[in-house]
């Protein structure tokens, strides 16, 4: 490299530079003033180089803050105080000239990689407002550099696996896909909206229509969802993929490919091999209470509903009950206890939280007068024993139970500290339903629309639609839905009947969903895909714990971009181009 600003950068440089003259530029990271001495650390994407300030450089030197970039000329030294812990450390830059490039306030929002810098102390507003300087600091910075070297990966990835990558437009139908769109008014069409595209379904679905084998593409999603911490509101990216004539099988061999490469190319926890296990989704909510589980967790939830059928503890009488069996649990103190009953009640929605400790003297504390001989039977058989403690959660509904029990079974796992450390646990949900009941007690989809429902019509014209399994599955790790897909629903009159369930008409579907409907009528290869979330492979991978620190400019909590002002206001000129007008509230 050689330009009027550097002909290094500033990580490149070791003891072999020793005696050469050169040039680096970058920000100045630390100013220390030794009286006789000065010396600044200049810091680049690459690292750090330390610079001596000689007589030539010193007047320029007063004129430094940190923060400021600017470019030093000078010789390279070897140090005489090594600083063995960065790859710089046995050498320093005494400079002889130094140019200002780009001047910097003095007082800063917040301290930016100094000894100083603290970044889960400052707001994460300020930090979202001054993004620019946020993404300065070292950790965060090296996070999206890593983004970029994985979605390279990935790339690189699907093209060995023979995917072909294909663009689909951002400005796209309305489509029931799970989520509110995001609309887009149209100032040629008045009246008429786009909307942004909840993700390629119906193109991609398309491409196998058109011929292509297997596509794929790092796509653009938009859903106007709240937002949550393992969730950017708004926006975030997929690799999408779709394969002509493939199997549920097939589809699964790709997924293990891509997630078994990728998280062993970019980390150093152990990671499953593949084939990753399958869980039933039914078996996934009986035994986790959650569709997504962290099988790094080796707490179970087991039903004890036919142990207390006989039971006189009248919150338990007819009621659903699930219990997790916490192995030498017995060893906690009152204050545990009384601490995850609290959480039940707060955060999980329970009306309380039941749980008894299995002593030597026989059971001991919360619910022990009603653990009769032949309830202690009942729990021995599902695996407790003297020394572990018992968790009861007691619901009218079944669903409720598994809901709670799965919240309570996390908590639990954290607050013991039993999560496998290091380590990524793969696993299939397999055999979701196709539909569910919403509260108004109509029937909905419970997941892809364009599932292909398992029994194909047969199953949709006989079976009731709430036990009607799909060929729909999810990837998980860790606690975290990491991809979602399924085998489509190809044939037009398996459409029209699935969507007819949901109590949409032939002719809807023909309205909303007209380019599938249209094209299935064409000869449609049998066709199965998935997408795995990249935001969230790239979240596990650095182990942030929150989406907004692998993304370059982030939404805050409520959806807002606080470094653009985005949403605003805009002109009613603007307004009157795309045939709006709002109506404003009475104040």
């Amino acid at each position: 490299m050689n330009n009027q600003y550097r002909n290094y950068m500033c990580g490149e440089l070791n003891i072999k530079n020793v005696g050469e003259t050169v040039k680096l530029a970058g920000w100045v990271q630390r100013i220390r003033n030794l009286g006789a001495m000065q010396f600044i650390d200049l810091r680049d994407e690459t690292g750090i180089t330390q610079i001596v300030i000689n007589e030539n450089a010193k007047e320029m030197a007063n004129e430094l803050v940190t923060e400021c970039v600017i470019s030093v000329e000078g010789k390279v030294l070897e140090r005489v105080n090594k600083n063995l812990k960065i790859p710089t450390g046995e050498i320093e830059v005494e400079a002889s000239s130094i140019t200002m490039l780009g001047k910097c306030k003095n007082v800063l929002p917040f301290e930016v990689n100094s000894d100083k810098a603290d970044i889960s102390q400052v707001k994460e507003d300020l930090r979202l407002q001054y993004r620019f300087l946020d993404l300065r600091n070292d950790k965060i910075h090296k996070n999206i550099l890593l983004r970029s070297k994985i979605l390279k990966f990935l790339r690189d990835k699907m093209d060995e696996l023979g995917f072909t990558e294909v663009q689909t437009p951002i400005l796209a139908n309305s489509s029931p896909e799970g989520a509110r769109d995001f609309l887009v008014p149209s100032r040629l069409h008045p009246g008429e909206f786009y909307a942004l595209p909840q993700a390629p379904q119906q193109f991609k679905q398309l491409l196998m229509v058109s011929g292509f084998n297997k596509y794929f593409q790092l796509a653009p999603c938009f859903r106007d969802e709240d937002p949550r911490a393992d969730r950017a509101p708004g926006e975030f990216y997929q690799l999408d993929f779709e394969m002509s004539f493939a199997t549920q099988e097939e589809v699964f061999e790709v997924l293990e490919e891509i997630f078994t490469s990728t998280f062993k190319k970019f980390t150093t926890w152990k990671v499953d091999e593949a084939p990753f296990i399958r869980i039933p989704y039914k078996e996934a909510m009986e035994k986790y209470g959650i569709d997504k589980p962290d099988l790094r967790n080796p707490l179970i939830i087991q039903d004890a509903t036919e142990v207390f059928k006989n039971t006189e503890f009248s919150i338990f009488q007819g009621k659903v009950i699930k219990t997790i069996i916490v192995p030498n649990g017995a060893e906690q103190g009152r204050k545990f206890f009384d601490g995850m009953d609290e959480f039940a009640k707060e955060e999980a929605g329970a009306k309380g939280l039941a749980w008894v400790k299995l002593e030597q003297e026989g059971p001991v504390g919360g619910i022990a007068k009603f653990i009769t001989e032949e309830v202690k039977k009942g729990l021995e058989a599902l695996g407790a024993k003297t020394g572990d403690s018992l968790f009861f959660v007691a619901e009218e509904k079944l669903e409720n139970a598994q809901k709670i029990a799965g919240l309570v079974r996390i908590e639990l796992g954290k607050r013991l500290d039993l999560i496998e450390k290091d380590a990524y646990r793969f696993c299939f949900i397999v055999d979701f339903p196709m539909y569910e009941e919403a509260e108004d007690g109509k029937i909905d989809f419970n997941h892809n629309p364009f599932s292909m429902p398992q029994g194909g019509m047969e199953a949709l014209n006989i079976k009731n639609p709430l036990e009607i399994l799909a060929y729909q599955y999810d990837v998980v790790c860790n606690g975290f839905e990491m991809a979602s897909g399924a085998v489509r629903n190809h044939d037009p009159e398996l459409m029209v009947k699935a969507f007819e369930i949901a109590g949409y008409s032939e002719k809807e579907v023909e309205n909303r969903f007209g380019a599938l409907y249209n094209a299935f009528q064409y000869g449609t290869p049998p066709h199965a895909g998935a997408a795995p979330g990249v935001d969230r492979m790239i979240m596990l991978i650095t182990n942030e714990d929150n989406l907004r620190e692998i993304i370059a400019f982030p939404k805050n909590k409520k959806a807002r971009d606080v470094l653009m002002n985005a949403p605003s206001r805009v002109t009613k000129e603007q307004l009157d181009e795309v045939h709006i007008k709002l109506i404003e509230e009475n104040k």
